[in-house]
């Protein structure tokens, strides 16, 4: 069972799994590019409400394992991913007393985060630089945000 209450890290395990495997889904090109990083959603989210499960270590492995499934020089989704998991593990307390919209925000910030990072990494390594098509992404995950949050704690919370 994915949603287990006594156990956060092993519904950590499932979703993580699901959101590689999502991440992973052939798409029609337009709808790839407004892909969400569900890895990184899924990251901040337990990195906000259960910070023990998910802490740096967690999002250390999920971005290697993103890495590893794209085929991306190994380690920068895991710099990206750990950047983020810092930020919300300082805050957390903090963010989890705002409202959902301005937690939206704060999501909003940590996803442009995580793009600018993974921009600086592209233009640092060569990789060629997409110029607006990467910022979609970002706005996406901001809309998925509070659907995924409430789907997360449902599922979290089940018996």
């Amino acid at each position: 069972m994915i949603g287990d209450a006594r156990n956060p890290r092993l519904t950590l395990l499932g979703t993580a799994l699901v959101a590689l495997v999502l991440s992973a889904v052939p798409l029609p090109h337009v709808l790839d590019l407004l892909r969400p990083d569900f890895l990184l959603l899924i990251v901040i989210w337990f990195a906000l409400m259960l910070p023990r499960a998910g802490g740096l270590v967690t999002a250390w492995c999920a971005g290697l394992g993103l890495d590893a499934f794209h085929g991306v020089a190994l380690g920068e989704n895991a710099l990206a991913f750990v950047v983020v998991a810092f930020i919300v593990h300082r805050f957390h307390l903090r963010v989890r007393m705002y409202p959902l919209r301005q937690q939206v925000l704060v999501v909003l910030l940590l996803l442009c985060l995580y793009q600018f990072l993974m921009f600086w990494i592209d233009g640092v390594t060569g990789h060629p630089l997409n110029a607006w098509v990467r910022w979609l992404p970002v706005l996406t995950g901001t809309v998925l945000w509070p659907v995924l949050s409430g789907f997360l704690g449902r599922l979290l919370t089940r018996r």
